[in-house]
């Protein structure tokens, strides 16, 4: 599937006057996909295929990002979460597993808290984090993020180009996994349309709610019962191996895979690894339950029900 072909195969519903691209595929338990910044759901399409084999899979474009309004105005990790919910509410989702990146991580963390204060109208039923600044204080944004959020950022995002986000691509993608051309060209189509480029120093206002917001959303993680893990590219400059290091300290019994060659976009650089890592979680948190409910089958039934357990090996490493 190509980029066009994403596009027309998706939806838009509204959202206080806003439009939202999302796209819906595959049959199975639920699973929303929540994009980081400053790209859009069609990070997922190296997965999107196989998960959309064994789930529902829920995916759109947030308020500002992508194929969605781009409304000059001031944006928030509190609205879009908002957002995310009115969709799975509007398609009847009861319960639903959720895989997140970057910006994405701070607004399942958002949603988490929700969960946990039983303020949702659906049940969270595993989370699994990719690399993102769960921690404000471990976080370490480049030149160009410190830039957009300054008094400058108004000025710079008007000398943004496609050749700006390649520089910036490459500092954060893993030496052995740099981005191609044509993940470029597709990166900087969807920032660029609807002139979303001129927002994106708007968007970057999250980097100051999730210091203000700390406790409330590093305390999600900290409080839950819902199953986590995090699965991380360690060579990462903004969220790799120091972020693992924090999350280790301060998340109970953590569960963490860390991909040791990749940066700051797993799903695009590792694909298979994220992708193992992932079903690997949901089977073992399906598994869990048979120890907890009462089983309608045999147990070896269940088993054989359930997703494969599989794990490829180069590159990871499992703490």
């Amino acid at each position: 599937m190509n980029l066009q072909q994403w596009h027309d195969t998706g939806n838009y519903f509204d959202f206080n006057g806003h439009q939202i691209f999302y796209r819906i595929e595959g049959s199975g338990p639920p699973l929303l996909l929540i994009h980081g910044y400053p790209t859009a759901s069609w990070d997922w399409i190296k997965i999107w295929s196989q998960l959309t084999e064994k789930f529902q899979c829920i995916t759109l474009d947030m308020l500002g990002f992508g194929y969605s309004a781009k409304p000059k105005q001031a944006y928030s990790i509190f609205t879009q979460t908002d957002i995310c919910c009115k969709l799975l509410e509007q398609q009847g989702v009861k319960a639903c597993h959720i895989i997140s990146h970057d910006y994405g991580d701070t607004v399942a963390q958002e949603i988490l808290a929700r969960h946990n204060e039983n303020s949702l109208a659906f049940k969270v039923c595993s989370l699994n984090l990719l690399n993102g600044g769960l921690f404000p204080e471990t976080h370490r944004p480049v030149l160009m993020q410190k830039l957009l959020l300054s008094s400058l950022g108004g000025l710079l995002v008007r000398l943004i180009n496609k050749k700006t986000l390649a520089k910036n691509l490459h500092k954060i993608f893993g030496p052995s996994t740099p981005p191609s051309e044509q993940e470029i060209d597709e990166f900087w189509h969807l920032i660029n349309h609807n002139d979303g480029h001129l927002v994106m120093h708007r968007l970057i206002h999250y980097m100051v709610e999730r210091r203000e917001n700390r406790s409330r959303w590093v305390g999600s993680l900290q409080c839950s019962n819902v199953p986590l893990r995090l699965t991380n590219g360690m060579l990462d400059p903004i969220s790799g191996a120091h972020v693992v290091e924090r999350y280790k300290q301060l998340i109970p019994n953590a569960d963490v895979i860390c991909l040791q060659d990749v940066g700051h976009y797993p799903q695009v650089e590792a694909p298979q690894l994220v992708l193992d890592s992932v079903l690997t979680k949901i089977t073992l948190t399906q598994l869990s339950k048979v120890h907890v409910i009462m089983m309608t089958q045999p147990l070896h039934t269940q088993i054989e029900n359930a997703l494969p357990i599989t794990y490829s090996q180069t590159m990871l490493n499992i703490s």
